[in-house]
């Protein structure tokens, strides 16, 4: 029998490596050909409705850098870390199977969907495969879950920055260094590779001095805000990125934070092969069935929870219908940027995980466990004890203990990593920054991206009623829902209410992802494409079913008995509005799977007819 403790780090690595090389070369390259049928031929909407704002042609390399940068956010590198608890074997096997069977089809898929839909929302597309009163509901939903998800990121962001001068110096370098970008990429004819090493070089030039900078103490003083102060700059930044031409500031700062995200992955992957770590966390721990410190749940649901960005995410549903695919030139480039994307990101997720199991399981508890329960876990669990800890406080000069959220074990499991590689242990401190400053700049690019579509949804939704609000280039309505959608996350994170209801990101994430995959399921067999269509269905199903077990623990074992009504109404409404939608697609399902009629869509494929009901 092969012993699955005290494994080598790089064994992970490779297998992932294998493994995702295969699903794309085979597994996403079929579902392009035979399921989707991309055709370069084909007009996308990047290319119809160029308007110069935000439907504009742009080059796959730059496209697929602001995709990823938009879709990878806290989930990937907070998620496998909080779920280490229950040993590295069920987040790795989540992470591998998850991405190349669920996220990778469901991010292609809806990319798809959106695509040929003209770059509309999801709510829009339920609207026309489904029926309107179901994308009526959709809406309603996506925008519910989509203002509880950008505040907790911010909250998660502010958590990261405030008190820290040198992160956040970094964090704001990248804002006129992405401008910058943007006019070279946009008034300058095939100067992306000039803008790419001018920026990767002024990032990295900024990542330097700013260590310095900040050791003046006038200078440091600039950039020491509190966390209210913050807020109210994420909140301003998420409504200039929103309102601005998206080639001016989204799309290069997001395509340059990539070369940061990318380059520290790569980093640390060829930090692991160097120094060859033992992952220290068991396969599996004695919480697997519930009860244990950072997780109160059991493995079985709560793994597909916890872990959603990096195996599969609803949050990407709202990006591949939101900026992406309107961006988008040739349709065949839905399989490098949807699929490929979100390899790269189960990637960063296997990165985080192997990270914080490289750490000591004493080490790693110590500092996901809440400092008022800490004694108590150790008089319970005495074999848990900290090995390497104080040696790290005292190179950091930091506290680590109680720092719950998994931010803080990440970084310090990458600083453990890079500590074993030779000249590298008096820097311990200058890692473990950067590590905070890498996982803040994960965060804010979801954020902007997530701004700019909740506009769009709130436009659409407006524009049922006063149709004026449907044009994109019309500035009082641009304007005025910017500011309404800002201002329902920023109000939150400024008075830090929804702290409490980060518990529900991860089931309303994955209650969105279950829609999209749902939702695509409807448009593929309306297209006829028979048996294909289960590529689809089979992880929306899935997801379905896990999700709401995962909600009903939370509510009835975790929720009421702490009287905690609020967490367990935000969890009950949002189950509740996805239920009536995934009800309605499975009716109409049936619907279309009886229905004989075949007709010839604008592209040329052999389509069910699509009766408007």
């Amino acid at each position: 029998m092969i012993d699955l403790n005290g494994i080598n780090a790089l064994t992970l690595i490779f297998s992932a490596l294998l493994i995702f090389a295969i699903a794309y070369r085979f597994y996403a390259v079929f579902i392009a050909n035979k399921i989707l049928r991309l055709n370069a031929k084909n007009v996308t909407p990047a290319v119809e409705f160029a308007d110069g704002q935000d439907y504009i042609k742009t080059d796959k390399r730059v496209l697929f850098g602001h995709h990823f940068a938009a879709i990878a956010a806290a989930g990937p590198l907070v998620g496998p870390v909080l779920a280490a608890q229950f040993g590295y074997l069920p987040g790795t096997l989540w992470i591998l199977i998850g991405c190349v069977l669920g996220g990778g089809v469901h991010d292609m898929v809806v990319l798809f969907a959106s695509v040929r839909h003209k770059g509309e929302s999801l709510a829009t597309i339920a609207s026309k495969e489904v029926s309107k009163p179901i994308g009526a509901i959709a809406g309603i939903a996506v925008l519910f879950i989509l203002v509880l998800t950008l505040a907790g990121l911010s909250l998660a962001c502010i958590s990261a920055m405030h008190e820290a001068p040198w992160s956040l110096f970094t964090i704001i370098l990248t804002m006129p260094i992405a401008i910058i970008m943007g006019l070279i990429m946009r008034y300058k004819q095939g100067a992306v590779t000039f803008a790419s090493f001018l920026g990767g070089a002024l990032l990295i030039i900024g990542i330097i001095s700013g260590q310095h900078l900040m050791s003046i103490p006038g200078v440091a003083n600039l950039f020491n805000w509190s966390s209210g102060t913050i807020s109210i700059a994420i909140a301003f930044y998420g409504f200039l990125a929103s309102v601005l031409p998206v080639w001016l500031l989204l799309v290069p700062r997001d395509y340059l934070s990539t070369y940061l995200k990318i380059g520290t992955i790569l980093m640390l992957a060829i930090g692991i092969i160097f120094v060859a770590p033992t992952i220290q966390m068991p396969a599996l721990t004695d919480f697997v069935d519930g009860g244990g410190p950072v997780i109160g749940g059991p493995v079985l649901p709560f793994i597909f929870i916890v872990i959603a960005c990096g195996a599969i995410s609803g949050f990407h549903a709202i990006i591949a219908t939101g900026t992406t695919p309107k961006m988008i030139g040739n349709e065949r480039e839905i399989l490098f940027v949807g699929y490929g994307a979100m390899l790269v990101e189960g990637f960063v997720a296997l990165m985080a995980l192997i990270a914080a199991c490289t750490l000591m399981p004493g080490d790693y508890f110590a500092i996901n466990t809440p400092t008022a329960y800490y004694q108590d876990f150790l008089a319970e669990y005495p074999e848990l004890h900290t090995v390497d800890l104080p040696y790290f406080i005292d190179k950091i000069g930091l506290d680590l203990h109680g720092r719950t959220g998994g931010a803080v074990s990440l970084a310090v499991g990458m600083a453990h990593i890079f500590d074993k590689v030779p000249f590298m242990n008096d820097v311990l401190a200058y890692w473990y920054n950067f590590a905070i400053m890498f996982e803040a700049v994960f965060i804010l690019t979801a954020i902007d991206a997530g701004t700019r579509v909740g506009r769009f949804f709130l436009q659409e939704m407006l524009g049922a009623v006063l149709p004026q609000f449907k044009n994109k280039n019309w500035w009082p309505g641009v304007i005025l829902c910017s500011a309404a959608f800002t201002f329902s996350w920023g109000y939150l994170v400024y008075t830090g209410n929804v702290s409490s209801i980060w518990p529900l990101f991860g089931i309303s994430n994955q209650l969105l992802a279950a829609c999209g995959l749902i939702v695509c399921t409807t448009m593929l067999i309306r297209m006829n494409r028979k048996f294909y269509a289960l590529c689809a269905a089979v992880p929306g199903i899935f997801m379905v079913i896990v999700t709401f077990w995962a909600g009903y623990i939370q509510v009835i074992h975790m929720y009421l008995p702490k009287e905690q009504y609020l967490l367990a109404g935000l969890a009950t409404i949002a189950m509740s509005l996805m239920a009536i939608v995934f009800t309605g697609a499975f009716v109409k399902w049936f619907y279309l799977l009886r229905s004989p009629g075949t007709t010839i869509d604008a592209y040329g494929d052999e389509v069910k007819c699509l009766v408007d009901r």
